[in-house]
């Protein structure tokens, strides 16, 4: 190993460090800025319609063939035990709790995680950021600060779409295609759903997920380098580096859940 130098391990060692300090400088500094972003709220009003409404369609199809497949998964599961009347218990326990906000944070990702990073790198390829900058305009404040707090804001909405439109499809499938009877589908929802401990617990996970996403997109952008390579290469790692920190966020949400 002729390239193996001990320098080379301690350079990378220390980049790693100082992008995790910068990346936490920057996450308490957009947290810092909820007073102002409040008094701007215009800024924060349009950004949760471009990060939410162009993502309800994808969001509201996904849940709805979601809960398709969980109703003929679940109802065929049950049969075996005799307890296909609780179809409609474990498909809105499995939305409401899990699949809801995991699998809305994975398609955030994907549809404005994405779009996040790519408006950001490129404002900052075509010299917009330096420009504030010289302008004396913080651009964290004036760019990065509302599109976060607006992401925070619109993924437990988003969440809330994808598992009433799951427990509508589970629904369809197992009362109106395979024939469980309606009362007792919807009588088990009301009576095994808890509104706390499981409809609090998924959003808790979605808000979560919410700071999680926003800031991996923003961040990319704002650290990408101004070349169409750059920005290409940053919008990759937000998809990839968002939905590896949903995944295990969730097993450690889930297990801190369980165990309180």
């Amino acid at each position: 190993m002729s390239g193996f130098h001990p320098r080379n391990v301690g350079y990378a060692v220390r980049r790693q460090v100082a992008d995790i300090g910068h990346g936490a400088r920057l996450f308490f500094r957009l947290l810092t800025t909820l007073p102002d972003s409040l008094r701007r709220f215009a800024l924060v009003r349009d950004q949760i319609h471009f990060l939410g409404n162009y993502s309800l369609v994808i969001i509201a199809v996904s849940g709805l063939f979601v809960g398709f497949v969980f109703g003929l998964q679940g109802y065929y599961t049950l049969q075996r035990y005799g307890s296909s009347e609780a179809l409609g218990l474990l498909v809105a326990l499995s939305l409401v709790r899990e699949l809801g906000p995991v699998v809305t944070a994975l398609l955030f990702a994907g549809r404005a995680g994405t779009s996040l990073t790519a408006e950001i790198g490129l404002m900052k390829a075509g010299e917009q950021i330096s420009v504030m900058e010289m302008m004396a305009v913080d651009p964290v404040l004036r760019v990065l600060a509302p599109r976060f707090w607006a992401g925070v804001i619109t993924m437990p909405l988003l969440a809330a779409v994808f598992s009433a439109m799951g427990i509508i499809g589970g629904w369809v499938v197992g009362v109106l295609m395979i024939g469980v009877d309606s009362g007792s589908f919807w009588s088990q929802i009301q009576g095994g759903v808890d509104v706390w401990r499981d409809v609090g617990n998924g959003i808790i996970k979605s808000v979560v997920f919410g700071f999680t996403v926003t800031f991996v997109a923003l961040l990319q952008g704002f650290e990408a380098q101004p070349t169409p390579e750059g920005v290409a290469s940053a919008t990759t790692r937000t998809v990839v580096v968002a939905s590896l920190a949903v995944l295990a966020l969730d097993f450690i949400l889930t297990a801190m859940m369980f165990t309180i």
